[in-house]
């Protein structure tokens, strides 16, 4: 849900990449990524080709479960800023390819003449914000010593990647090179290698409508390869939004009562106290309510990139204080 774009990746580049293995395979030679055909005979299109569909379903199987476990970007950022980081990505990893490739024949004297196939340099370079931004929470441990998290999966999956195929290190690593360049705030790659708005406008009349999922109404089960944490989260988020939907639903029964606006510094008491464990003794009375929060540009700007208002991500942000996701949450359901 709130993800079209990754569903989109995941099913036609899968798709295209199972036809091609049991039923085309007489096409796949216009899908390898030939470095000699790129250089020698100028086959420019060979980037494209070769750097989008997968010729191997092991790594078809690997990238396409990294991107569906990487689509939180795309509902924390928006279906634009994602799609603009892949693009950026991909021209970036495009490039550091190329130079790569002659640093090693520089440096050890090994010709590469072809690369693995695939959406492969995009997908490492996912693992930048991964890193960063994604906090890391312990679930369990093994024989005292190794720590179990909840992003130990994903690096799991991508180590098995790495290992798949004898060159795709070196898509691995202009992989996390662009993620890197494109998440810097000092090159502003990001400013230069995006995604037009109007181009976002026409793909989500045209195909968000064909990709986009439901929004499930009731907490479904969770699969047998999730993590107690995961089970957790969804219960958390769950809840955070029947408080949130009890509290509009009172508070618009009191405006109908009185006249006037919501008062959104009063919309989240529950939720700013949830980690103390003494949130009851901490109703605030209306004499009480504390100054408005700071609110930071950064996710202000985050939340217009989804479509919202600027006065609406104020706001938002304000009563959830400063919590990105909840306040995300709470506009999706407005």
């Amino acid at each position: 849900d709130k993800a079209p774009l990754s569903k989109s990746l995941l099913l036609v580049l899968s798709a295209i990449s199972i036809l091609l293995t049991l039923l085309f395979q007489h096409y796949q030679k216009f899908f390898a990524y030939n470095l000699q055909a790129i250089k020698e005979d100028f086959q420019i299109w060979r980037l494209v080709c070769g750097r989008t569909i997968c010729l191997d379903l092991k790594d078809t199987f690997c990238s396409s479960l990294l991107i569906y476990n990487f689509r939180i970007f795309e509902r924390r950022y928006g279906s634009r800023k994602f799609s603009s980081f892949l693009l950026g990505a991909w021209m970036l990893s495009a490039l550091f390819d190329l130079l790569l490739v002659e640093i090693t024949q520089y440096i050890f004297g090994i010709t590469i003449n072809s690369l693995p196939s695939g959406f492969l340099g995009p997908v490492f370079a996912l693992f930048v914000p991964f890193y960063s931004s994604i906090p890391r929470v312990q679930v369990t441990q093994v024989l005292g010593h190794f720590s179990i998290t909840n992003k130990s999966l994903v690096y799991i999956l991508g180590l098995q990647l790495l290992t798949s195929g004898s060159y795709i290190w070196i898509l691995a690593l202009s992989g996390l090179i662009s993620g890197i360049c494109y998440n810097s705030s000092i090159l502003k790659v990001h400013r230069i290698l995006c995604v037009p708005r109007w181009v976002a406008k026409l793909f989500s009349w045209t195909l968000e409508p064909v990709f986009s999922s439901a929004e499930p109404t009731n907490e479904v089960r969770v699969g047998m390869g999730a993590t107690v944490d995961i089970q957790r989260q969804q219960r958390m988020e769950l809840l955070d939004r029947q408080i949130m939907m009890s509290q509009v639903a009172q508070m618009r029964r009191q405006r109908q009562q009185q006249g006037g606006m919501i008062n959104w510094n009063r919309l989240f008491p529950p939720l700013r106290h949830r980690h103390n464990a003494n949130y009851q003794d901490h109703r605030l009375s209306e004499q009480g309510i504390p100054p408005p929060t700071e609110v930071s540009e950064e996710q202000v700007a985050r939340l217009m990139e989804m479509g919202f208002s600027r006065g609406d991500a104020l706001e938002a942000l304000r009563a959830s204080n400063n919590d990105l996701n909840v306040a995300t949450n709470f506009l999706l359901q407005h």
